[in-house]
């Protein structure tokens, strides 16, 4: 019973990342898989689609917005993620994290992170803020 157990949460799993995968890319959850295919190949597209299916992003302990920060203040420490991290701030946005929050959380990442890294960050969340208020117009 273990095996048809792991399948079905296999299955939901990875349901959940199709469903998240499309939130955070705003398209439709039938394009997701040729989406992160084609930007990753089949093979890391289904790993990423199990991985963000997982429980990380569904707990209780933290809310979507808490999450949301991390992740972008993960991604600007990391550096060189620029596309990852225009869709982590996009997202942000929608889980309730203000403009003038992340402005405050990557001017913080400055001192820890670097100014280079914390700079080009600004600059992507600014660019993703802007086309949000024009979407939203």
């Amino acid at each position: 019973m273990a095996r048809v157990s792991d399948a079905l949460h296999a299955d939901d799993r990875y349901a959940r990342g199709i469903v998240a995968y499309a939130s955070e890319f705003g398209i439709e959850e039938s394009a997701v898989e040729a989406h992160m295919s084609e930007m990753v190949g089949e093979r890391m597209a289904r790993e990423a689609i199990m991985a963000i299916g997982g429980g990380a992003w569904e707990d209780d302990v933290l809310s979507l917005r808490d999450r949301s920060l991390i992740v972008v203040a993960s991604l600007i420490s990391q550096g060189g993620v620029d596309a990852r991290l225009r869709a982590h701030i996009r997202w942000a946005l929608e889980h309730g994290v203000s403009p003038e929050q992340l402005e405050a959380l990557i001017t913080l990442l400055a001192i820890y992170a670097g100014y280079p890294r914390a700079s080009i960050g600004m600059e992507i969340a600014r660019e993703e803020m802007a086309a949000a208020r024009h979407a939203s117009a």
